[in-house]
């Protein structure tokens, strides 16, 4: 474990060490991932959207007793119980509250309040002046070359028109696994950098080492409309491929299935799901079958994810799993990161004397 090198103004407003964030992975960043990269000096984020209430509660816990580090959480801000998990966050004192939406005003309101530091993730600049202007304390900017649901526009291109257009800091996910992307991140005035293909790849996360190695193996992601009708960056694999060959109605009838499967998983009743499902149509402006189909993303993620079988569900991946071949612990790779970055820096100053 190293030492400070990087002082940014994200270590600054949150706490830890270094300007390194784990995103928040659905199945994937549990207690288990989000403790071992508190304690390695990063941004751990805990991922609830799969997580019913009393499990989010139970794995506050669980990451308050691995971890006296600094951590955040992720949380749907279109969920129906977004206030009740608001709340949760406030009484457990947890740093972080981070979104994969714009969350309403009045939530980044009580969560400031109570000092929780607010991070909506943003794919557009215009997004990104929304949020800030409701007085979101950070924001993490993600270009079409994370892994997950993403959009078209590259990392190299959205980040400069975000942190021209904000005045607080902003953390630039999409294509980044080592310490000479954090260097050039923080040269395009990022605050840091979030990576999650690259966590996911480690020795502390909790991907089945057959599925971890699967990633190691494969070196093309796609983006497909067949999981849940938006753009989604995934493994390439043949169920990926038998998706993208599949009609409309086998898709809309998976999605079926799908949404019974994790309605029996999560808890919810029928009429939970459809608030669920119409705050996710306004939110998004999708159209319902969009909506329907998105009862895949989480059963397709779960069965590679958990219970280790990538021929019946997808992987989410970002670009650089064609550069990654090795399991380092977080620790290792946090090191090695912020060491690395501090050393490009150092070096980009020493050839401005020259």
């Amino acid at each position: 474990m190293i030492d400070q090198l990087l002082d940014t103004p994200l270590t600054r407003l949150t706490g830890v060490r270094h300007p390194v964030v784990q995103t928040g992975m659905g199945w994937v960043a549990g207690p288990r991932l989000v403790s071992a990269v508190a304690d390695a000096g990063g941004l751990g984020i805990l991922a609830s959207a799969t997580m019913t209430l009393d499990q989010l509660a139970a794995a506050v816990e669980e990451v308050r007793s691995r971890t006296a580090a600094p951590f955040g959480v992720n949380l749907r801000a279109d969920a129906s119980d977004a206030g009740e998990r608001v709340d949760l966050l406030i009484r457990n004192r947890v740093r972080v509250a981070s979104f994969a939406l714009a969350p309403r005003r009045e939530l980044i309101d009580r969560l400031k309040d109570a000092g929780v530091v607010v991070i909506p993730s943003v794919g557009a600049r215009r997004h990104a002046e929304k949020v800030a202007a409701w007085g979101a304390d950070a924001v993490l900017v993600q270009g079409g070359e994370g892994g997950g649901h993403t959009g078209a526009v590259a990392t190299t291109l959205l980040l400069p028109q975000v942190v021209d257009a904000v005045d607080i800091p902003v953390i630039a996910a999409g294509g980044f696994f080592d310490g000479r992307g954090l260097a050039a991140a923080l040269a395009y005035g990022a605050a840091g950098v979030a990576m999650g293909t690259r966590f996911l790849l480690t020795s502390d996360s909790p991907v089945p080492d057959a599925v971890k190695r699967l990633y190691l193996d494969t070196a093309e992601t796609v983006v497909t409309r067949q999981v849940d009708g938006m753009p989604h960056r995934v493994l390439r694999t043949p169920l990926v491929n038998s998706l993208e060959r599949a009609g409309r109605l086998s898709g809309l009838a998976r999605a079926v299935r799908n949404a019974a499967r994790f309605r029996k998983i999560s808890g919810m009743s029928w009429p939970e799901m459809i608030r669920d499902g119409l705050a996710m149509k306004h939110g998004k402006e999708l159209t319902w079958s969009q909506v329907l189909m998105a009862a895949n993303t989480p059963m397709l993620l779960k069965a590679a994810m958990v219970d280790g079988r990538p021929d019946l569900g997808v992987m989410a991946s970002g670009q650089v799993v064609a550069l990654i071949d090795d399991l380092p612990s977080c620790e290792e790779l946090v090191d090695a990161v912020v060491i690395r970055a501090a050393e490009v820096l150092r070096g980009m100053g020493n050839a401005l004397t020259r």
